[in-house]
């Protein structure tokens, strides 16, 4: 790792970098070799010895010229289809394979691979390109190297809850490792990684079985994901931040709103009932007004950015974090695509909105270590989400906005704009340093009860000398993205 030599690098807790970050690296980029495949007019015994001579567990079914999956063939077919039922090996492989593939394109990331074999019970996923030609397979094995947590079981038992009950189990189960791999040092990235995997499908969950409650009506819609679950960076304290994007023709808005709205509200409870509090603020799908068509969601984002009031940069470091969960995720690409064209181009906005991301300053003194508030309920603490994370968590928001980069996750922001920003190499300090801050929130957050006040509070002197050193250089990189922040906006 390569860093400013005036400063003292961040030491990466072991077994946290590389792993983590391939989980967002495109499945393109992850395929080592050429995809086995066998014709459709194959028969059984041709595509065991494909499998054979290749030491492979599954085959995929093309069609006559080889580019165009159609099924896959494993050895979990060959004992439940062929060798239980009696079949013959000269059997057709159209007879006995899966058809029906599940396919991805080479740009989705391994995390979304993970989540959509978690979600649908899958153990393996075919990569084609855009004209639906065959490009490679990725398996379960190559995505969960978190299978040893214990993963796979807890998606599996996501996957099979039938009542809200099993689900509010399913949301013990995932506090519970979770702490579990806290107390056993695992990264945080590595971690909010998990929680987050894990928090979605128990929220797909949710919504799958509320869906079914419910006559909604049949136009296209997204469930989005917003603020820290948008950025994939939930900790153990986190409550609901979500919305709906819905399409709607002239006249009709008002009318689909109104029964999407108990759907979504619905939704909100049963998340609040596995752990996952109700919003303060409101800002939750079954609110009406995060409850919009498309064309409202653009008309809002556009007053925020044209008029960027106090409120509108607050709404702003909130929902420009969205990411699709549940439904068209088509709709909530659009609504990204056009925010990223617009506000690369709004010049006043991105200008205060780096006002704001300064507000939050690092909390080092000029002679003592550490500034500490006045807050009279945690005397001599510091906030970490206020003037640890936020600092950078606002600069990555910020730079994605200005450069075009389609990320939500800090980490992954302040990555895709290293080079437009000039930081290079450095950046992995900085990083480093966010995470540093996110573990230490983790840690705080496990000392207490879930609903405890002060989750993100922490006095320095309650930590050994070595935390200490590290949370202060931690809060110097933080630094060094707003001296960067001013320079770029003459703030």
């Amino acid at each position: 790792m390569q860093t400013d030599p005036t400063m003292n690098p961040i030491p990466r807790p072991a077994g946290g970098g590389h792993d983590f970050q391939a989980m967002y690296s495109p499945l393109g980029s992850l395929i080592r070799r050429q995809p086995v495949t066998v014709p459709l007019d194959a028969s059984v015994r041709e595509a065991i010895r494909a499998m054979d001579e290749k030491r492979i567990g599954s085959v995929i079914v093309t069609d006559a010229a080889g580019r165009l999956p159609v099924g896959i063939f494993t050895l979990r077919d060959l004992l439940h289809r062929v060798a239980l039922s009696g079949g013959a090996l000269e059997l057709p492989i159209a007879a006995v394979m899966t058809a029906g593939v599940i396919t991805v394109r080479p740009q989705t990331t391994a995390y979304q691979a993970a989540l959509i074999m978690g979600h649908r019970g899958l153990r393996h996923l075919i990569v084609v390109d855009d004209a639906g030609r065959l490009t490679g397979i990725v398996s379960q094995n190559d995505l969960f190297a978190l299978q040893r947590t214990g993963l796979a079981d807890i998606s599996s038992s996501i996957r099979e809850a039938r009542d809200l009950a099993a689900l509010q189990d399913c949301a013990r189960e995932i506090r519970a490792m979770a702490l579990g791999l806290l107390e056993r040092g695992t990264a945080a990235d590595q971690l909010t990684h998990l929680i987050s995997t894990l928090n979605d499908l128990l929220a797909l969950r949710v919504i799958e079985q509320t869906h079914d409650e419910f006559d909604l009506p049949q136009v296209r819609w997204c469930w989005v994901a917003l603020g820290s679950e948008g950025r994939y960076e939930q900790t153990l304290s986190t409550d609901q931040d979500n919305g709906i994007i819905f399409e709607a023709a002239a006249g009709e808005t008002e009318a689909l709103r109104q029964r999407l709205l108990p759907f979504a509200a619905e939704v909100n409870r049963k998340l609040d009932a596995c752990g996952f509090p109700l919003c303060k603020g409101g800002i939750m799908a079954g609110n009406p007004e995060w409850c919009l068509s498309f064309e409202e969601w653009r008309g809002k984002f556009s007053r925020w950015i044209q008029t960027p009031e106090p409120e509108a940069l607050l709404n702003a470091s909130i929902f420009f974090d969205f990411r699709p969960l549940y439904g068209d995720e088509e709709l909530s690409q659009r609504l990204r695509d056009w925010l990223l064209e617009t506000t690369r181009a709004a010049t006043l906005f991105l200008r205060l909105m780096a006002e704001n991301a300064l507000q939050s300053q690092p909390p080092l003194g000029m002679i003592r270590d550490f500034v500490y508030d006045r807050n009279k309920d945690f005397p001599h603490t510091i906030d970490l989400k206020l003037y640890g994370s936020r600092p950078f968590v606002d600069a990555a928001r910020l730079f994605s906005l200005a450069h075009g980069v389609p990320a939500t996750g800090t980490a992954q922001r302040l990555r895709g704009a290293a080079k437009e920003t000039s930081l290079g190499a450095d950046v992995e300090a900085m990083i480093d340093g966010f995470y540093f801050i996110q573990m230490l929130r983790l840690r705080r957050q496990n000392a207490l009860q879930p609903g405890d006040a002060g989750a993100n509070r922490v006095d320095p002197d309650s930590l050994n000398e070595l935390d200490r050193l590290i949370l202060k250089e931690a809060f110097r990189q933080a630094r060094r993205l707003q001296d960067k922040l001013r320079l770029d906006y003459r703030l």
